[in-house]
């Protein structure tokens, strides 16, 4: 049998530009003697479509978009489509123990010659981490086994795989393969772990396995295809690439099934460096272009921080469209500018120099009347990030363009940032990389170029002299915060991984340090509730999978 995967970067709402994509990609699977096409989970909505799923009107647009579908491919004969899609419920499809009263299900339709041949419910569906799919999904009750060129081919979406009970009611009903439609989000290690898992599904349930994956930026959400196929031995036959839409072409037979004598494409899986740098550029790509955004503009510091956020977005949207913009004060060292400026011209974008100075003054001059007999502290640093932020987000309005911030997770989980300063801005490119994962990345981006745009665009400085606010004289971040080796493992256990406070001290760190950062993570929760939303790359980030309390009294000492 031919299978063709859809592995596209849908748009969520855009259901008929969705659809029309799906049809073009049932004509081109077609004329590639394709008799199966599988598009990924909730292809014609887009994944993470969120309380859309609660309105009528949209679901009942989404079951006319899939008649759509049906009518403009009826006349491609031989060729079986599954289509990814949500639809109200029908009690007679949701599970009888379920008490769910969500109002759709998370289906896929199985079309031929124009009419549905049958369709599947999703049956497990994830709670957890950023899904939050019983909110809107009810669960389905029964397996599903279509046949295509004489195969029986099983159904399953996505969690289901990570079961192993509906896999087995599949194979029972007679499925000879699973076919598995997906969308999945990214984060550092993901791709291998998917392959492992369903290598251990197959092995419990010997059938070959085709896994059909979504590619694509979605808010804080990245999809980053590699769609592969297992043969019956749980060994990867076939794997699209990574971070690239592609209409994959794959043959599957079921009596070879154990080898790949087919020659399919196998495409390499890179390391995870190179993987966070397209999971980043593919975030902002998306979340620029599908919002329609002519460009960006961002601070550049001359540290670390804006220096990458600076190389990525090149990366994704092309120099001209993006600004950088060097606002120095009474603090900025003179190898700030040099650098900034030295990067800036490097990368090619346009550069502009606005010295805050004279309105740090005028701000102090107002003030001082309130502020008689009281030193200086951090009130008047966070006034130097506040106007750098006015003065962004002013040519935001003017322009047009989104303010991309520059924050880091280590400074978005200790509140070592300025709300309404650095914080200001549309898109948090790298709000979820600890800072030890900016100095990697740093260094990775300037011995590969995998856009082509600049070699070694960051300059060495930068990368290797500590790293300041420059807020006030002779500042550094661990005036303030542990070395952040120590302070990323630490948040890393405490937030990622929910390690109690007194077994990341067991692990060797000193009590002081892990007070210390606990308490910064709890106190900053109503900072990080007015951030920006940025690329999720973790296990967990401050976004959809961290759900606290602002007002909170308790404290897990222990």
């Amino acid at each position: 049998m031919r299978i063709s995967v859809a592995q596209f970067n849908f748009v969520v709402g855009d259901l008929a530009g969705n659809a029309q994509r799906i049809v073009q990609a049932a004509k081109d699977a077609h004329s590639a003697g394709a008799q199966l096409l599988l598009t990924p989970e909730l292809a014609l909505s887009g994944y993470a479509a969120e309380d859309l799923y609660l309105r009528t009107q949209f679901t009942t647009a989404s079951d006319d978009a899939l008649k759509t579908i049906a009518s403009l491919t009826a006349h491609l004969e031989g060729l079986h489509i599954v289509v990814g899609h949500a639809t109200a419920r029908t009690d007679a499809t949701v599970r009888t123990d379920s008490v769910a009263t969500a109002p759709c299900l998370n289906m896929a339709t199985v079309l031929h010659a124009g009419q549905v041949v049958t369709s599947y419910a999703k049956r497990e569906l994830p709670n957890y981490q950023v899904f939050d799919e019983r909110r809107y999904f009810a669960p389905g009750n029964k397996p599903c086994v279509f046949e295509v060129a004489g195969m029986q081919v099983g159904l399953l979406i996505c969690e289901d795989a990570w079961f192993e009970q509906p896999a087995l009611d599949t194979q029972a009903a007679g499925a000879q393969a699973l076919v598995v439609i997906n969308a999945s989000p990214f984060h550092m290690g993901k791709s291998a772990q998917r392959e492992v898992a369903m290598a251990q599904l197959v092995k419990r349930v010997p059938l070959p396995l085709v896994y059909a994956h979504m590619v694509g930026g979605q808010d804080e959400l990245v999809f980053e295809g590699r769609s592969f196929m297992l043969n019956a031995q749980g060994n990867v036959t076939a794997r699209a690439p990574g971070f690239v839409e592609q209409l994959s072409i794959w043959d599957l037979d079921v009596a070879d099934s154990n080898s790949n004598s087919n020659n399919n494409p196998v495409a390499p899986l890179e390391d995870e460096l190179a993987d966070l740098w397209q999971a980043l550029v593919l975030g902002v790509r998306d979340y620029i272009g599908k919002n329609k955004f002519p460009s960006v503009v961002l601070g550049l510091s001359g540290g670390i921080d804006s220096a990458l956020v600076l190389a990525i977005a090149v990366d994704a949207l092309g120099k001209d469209r993006v600004r950088a913009v060097m606002m120095p004060s009474p603090y900025t060292a003179d190898i700030s500018w040099l650098d900034a400026a030295e990067m800036a011209r490097g990368m090619g974008v346009r550069y502009t120099e606005l010295n805050i100075t004279p309105h740090f003054e005028a701000f102090k001059q107002s003030l001082a009347g309130e502020f008689e007999g009281l030193g200086e502290d951090t009130t008047e640093e966070n006034l130097q990030a506040r106007i750098r932020g006015t003065l962004l987000m002013a040519l935001s309005n003017k322009f047009g363009s989104m303010v991309l911030t520059t924050g880091n997770k280590s400074e978005m989980a200790t509140g070592y940032c300025t709300l309404y300063g650095d914080m200001a801005g549309g898109f948090a490119v790298i709000k979820d990389l600890l800072k030890t994962r900016v100095f990697a990345l740093c260094q990775w981006r300037n011995a590969h170029n995998p856009f082509g745009t600049c070699d070694n665009p960051i300059p060495q400085r930068i990368i290797t002299r500590p790293p300041s606010a420059e807020l006030r004289a002779d500042q550094t971040d661990q005036d303030s915060l542990p070395a952040y080796d120590v302070l990323d493992a630490i948040i890393a256990a405490y937030m990622e991984h929910d390690t109690a406070p007194v077994d990341i001290v067991s692990q060797g760190f000193d009590p002081d340090d892990v007070a210390k950062v606990v308490r910064l993570i709890r106190i900053n929760e109503y900072k990080r509730r007015q951030s920006p939303v940025g690329v999720r790359v973790s296990h967990r980030g401050f976004g959809k999978d961290w759900r606290y309390p602002i007002a909170n009294r308790f404290f897990a000492e222990s």
